[in-house]
């Protein structure tokens, strides 16, 4: 009698193992060009306010509003002028009433003026100015504390830095921030019968498309990637790849290797070790997976690198990754959430799956009107594993849940949008 093949594990369970067994990378002291695009590790809160002083919106001349309130074209108010502030300079810093001072955009309001009345409603007059047309209190003035209040919180932990972020810190004083660094993503394709791009064909060799996917797959999910040469099928020489480069990777990933063939060589290479799990999971494709956990160094003080063993076959590879590994890195770098959120749409054509599994097919979106929302979601080629040309053509996975067996046309789909968190 046959032994019995253990149940597949749903792709939930999976991806919860693996988060659960997933902690984010120590952070540290960054300076502010050098984080853009990480990930903030701390609550950043306003040291002060912004503005910091009541300022001129305009340049143009600060006043009373009483003294120009009757001001028109055709009965224009003439005051002296006192003075002149300019940013970052010392001026006139109180301003009797009946007078006016020139003022520069930025610069700090005088005590006693209100408003601001702007070189175009004016003679530019040094001496005296003519004031053709009444502001109202307030008027082109900047208040201090509009923008930012002392003790604002202004970047919360998990935060992906962009400019405008970096801007705010720097205004706020901040030379550097706390951050969680990319992890170091190292990706090893197996197979005697792979080439790299651009050498010569033996009738049984192909090239190696799966490191270049997955390399950029990392990159794009803000890892830094470290694609190595190609190992053929054999345990030893996986083996010392693995040894090589695991030193410097904060998450291993593989390709190939793990499914039921007489040359798996991930899974002959590590099963014996014991801390990385190979199973099936119900899902299609993708069904054979690999993860767990490799050390480096003393077994009671290295390093536990995460491991992920992706199956062979391109598109197999890529939803992988998506599914599992690119929560894992999310999550490395203190990125929430972790995992795309799926978006409704509908079928444009009708789409069958197998019973159990839940199945990822390969679609084309139609973007509305409004040029962000998505109407329609259209399958892209067929179900096969191999079909990379498919894969490139398509910018979604139409989701189809374990207990679905047909869809059809002009349904609501769950969809992922591939290259957008």
């Amino acid at each position: 009698m046959s032994e019995a093949r253990p149940p597949l594990r749903t792709v939930d369970e999976h991806l919860a193992l693996i988060l659960e067994a997933t902690s984010p990378l120590p952070d540290f002291q960054q300076p502010l060009l050098d984080a853009l695009d990480l990930s903030c590790a701390e609550d950043v809160h306003a040291p002060l306010r912004l503005p910091r002083f009541d300022n001129s919106a305009m340049d143009g001349y600060a006043v009373h509003t009483g003294d120009v309130e009757t001001a028109t074209s055709g009965s224009p108010v003439t005051l002296p002028v006192v003075g002149e502030i300019g940013a970052g300079q010392v001026g006139v810093t109180e301003l009797a009433p009946g007078t006016a001072a020139k003022i520069m955009t930025g610069a700090p309001m005088p005590t006693g003026a209100d408003t601001v009345v702007p070189y175009e409603w004016t003679d530019r007059g040094a001496q005296q100015v003519l004031i053709e047309r009444a502001a109202t209190q307030g008027q082109h003035v900047r208040y201090a504390g509009e923008d930012v209040s002392e003790g604002d919180l202004l970047v919360e932990t998990g935060t992906a830095l962009g400019p405008r972020h970096l801007g705010l810190l720097a205004s706020v004083g901040r030379s550097s921030v706390r951050v969680r660094p990319r992890p170091r993503v190292v990706i090893i394709s197996t197979g005697s019968e792979l080439r790299e791009p651009g050498a010569e064909l033996d009738a049984d060799s192909i090239y190696d498309g799966n490191s270049y996917l997955l390399a950029g797959a990392a990159r794009r999910a803000g890892a830094v990637p470290y694609r190595v040469g190609l190992v053929p099928d054999q345990p030893e020489a996986f083996l010392a790849a693995l040894d090589d480069q695991l030193g410097r990777a904060d998450l291993v990933v593989t390709s190939g290797g793990i499914s039921m063939g007489d040359f798996d060589v991930v899974k002959a290479a590590l099963a014996p070790v014991g801390t990385v799990w190979f199973g099936g999971l119900a899902m299609q494709p993708g069904k054979p997976q690999g993860f767990g956990h490799l050390v480096t160094g003393n077994a009671s003080q290295g390093r536990r690198v995460p491991f992920f063993a992706l199956p062979g076959n391109p598109v197999s590879s890529y939803l992988s990754f998506e599914m599992f590994v690119r929560p894992a890195l999310r999550r490395m770098m203190g990125l929430t959430p972790e995992s795309r959120r799926p978006i409704q749409a509908k079928l444009t054509h009708s789409v069958t799956s197998p019973p159990g599994r839940r199945q990822f097919l390969r679609g084309v979106m139609t973007i509305g009107t409004d040029g962000t929302t998505v109407t329609e979601v259209a399958p892209v080629g067929g179900s096969g594993s191999h079909l990379v040309g498919d894969l490139a053509a398509s910018d979604a996975l139409i989701v189809v849940p374990e207990d679905v067996t047909a869809v059809a046309a002009g349904d609501t789909v769950s969809v992922i949008r591939l290259d957008q968190d």
